[in-house]
């Protein structure tokens, strides 16, 4: 076995098949591409730093949500590589998605739904994919990683209200003045609960970073398109815009008006 064998180079690189002569389009294509291998790994990790929370392994956590931050800054970064795509140079290739849109990223649903970011109607954009679907289907009925974090502090004692630890994970997490309360208690105690200061810390690290990619892309959609409607029939930008003022982890934000 070589390096290429190791790799699947082959099966890799003959993967970007673009669909008209442009330039510009193998550019596009292996941003996303690239996209969707970084959110492969995020999701990885995610899972792995909610099956260490579960454990009250708190160390190995904190590992693997410092490495979704690094990808996060990676992915960041791509869009500054896809901005050097003026708008000319998409529209000459832009009729050739057809009705693709990175609004159908099953893998963005996934990390969405990890991270708390919950609603049932985005099941429908994967109806053409069963298995898919049903795949969200579960995660979308599973405990977020804010939910097992939650769970951790209820174990560690504090005051966690009963219908912010069992609940139907397939709603919308609800903002809790209690929960709010506890985490402002290790954030004004940090040396007796430096573990879960650094958890909360790590949590919001990995909301801000997902903002920033949030912002950037849609920065960058505005710059190439405009207003004009996605591909797929996604609103473009003002969907994008929508997304900046959703909220994972709600208490870890607002108890520093608190403080």
């Amino acid at each position: 076995m070589d390096y290429g064998d190791y790799l699947q180079l082959e099966t890799l690189l003959s993967a970007q098949t673009a669909a008209t002569e442009e330039h510009d389009e193998l550019l596009f294509i292996v941003i996303h591409q690239a996209t969707e291998l970084w959110l492969k790994l995020s999701i990885h990790e995610i899972r792995s730093a909610a099956e260490r929370i579960r454990a009250d392994d708190l160390r190995s956590a904190f590992k693997t949500l410092s490495r979704v931050a690094r990808i996060q800054a990676h992915m960041i970064q791509a869009w500054e590589i896809l901005a050097t795509m003026t708008p000319f140079d998409y529209a000459n290739f832009r009729e050739s998605l057809g009705a693709s849109s990175g609004f159908q990223s099953f893998q963005y649903r996934q990390l969405e739904f990890l991270l708390g970011a919950k609603d049932a109607r985005m099941l429908d954009v994967h109806d053409a994919a069963p298995a898919r679907r049903a795949e969200l289907e579960v995660l979308l009925g599973t405990p977020s990683l804010y939910d097992e974090a939650l769970r951790l502090l209820a174990r560690r004692g504090f005051d966690i209200p009963a219908d912010h630890l069992e609940r139907d994970w397939r709603e919308p997490y609800v903002p809790s003045a209690a929960v709010e309360a506890a985490w402002l208690e290790i954030y004004r105690r940090t040396e007796a609960y430096w573990d879960l200061y650094e958890l909360g810390e790590k949590l919001v690290d990995l909301e801000y970073r997902l903002q920033q990619w949030r912002f950037t892309h849609m920065k960058t959609v505005e710059r190439i398109i405009g207003f004009k409607r996605g591909t797929g029939g996604s609103e473009g930008v003002s969907y994008l815009v929508k997304a900046l003022d959703r909220k994972l982890f709600p208490e870890l934000l607002t108890l520093r008006t608190a403080m």
